[in-house]
């Protein structure tokens, strides 16, 4: 048996920062992704976001690679939104995504963050976090389908 304990903080907007995520489906989206993440044998450990982003701690297995967690989330999500004609026009979305590793000590502050979305987004936009991000982790933002 493989012991794993590796947490990725994934954050991954709508195609075109489009603020379809409205209070009304927010938390339904979210509820569909964690539920469908399990049967996927991926462990969602916090899921939350705003109109225009979602950000998710995931917990690591040895069965995905980080590319393949997003790949299957988002691709099952925008589907079943979808299907589900949540939004008013057709939904996606966007192709890129951050993928940042926490630390053990960081997990209950990540959660925290992740938590509190529709307060920090009242003093602060996703592109302005954005930024922040891009600034913090180093990544380069050129040609990032994200910005």
């Amino acid at each position: 048996m493989s012991f794993i304990k590796i947490y990725v903080h994934f954050v991954w907007s709508t195609k075109n920062r489009i603020p379809f995520l409205t209070k009304d489906i927010r938390q339904s989206v979210f509820k569909h992704i964690r539920e469908n993440a399990k049967t996927k044998n991926i462990h969602i450990d916090f899921i939350n976001g705003y109109t225009d982003h979602v950000h998710c701690l995931v917990s690591l297995n040895d069965d995905l690679s980080i590319g393949k967690i997003a790949q299957l989330i988002k691709g099952e999500s925008s589907f079943w939104i979808n299907k589900n004609k949540l939004t008013p026009t057709k939904f996606a979305w966007q192709e890129d995504y951050f993928a940042i590793a926490v630390c053990d000590d960081k997990i209950q502050t990540v959660r925290d963050y992740i938590a509190n979305q529709e307060q920090h987004h009242g003093k602060k936009t996703f592109s302005q976090e954005y930024e922040e991000y891009i600034d913090r982790y180093g990544f380069e933002s050129i040609g990032s389908d994200l910005k």
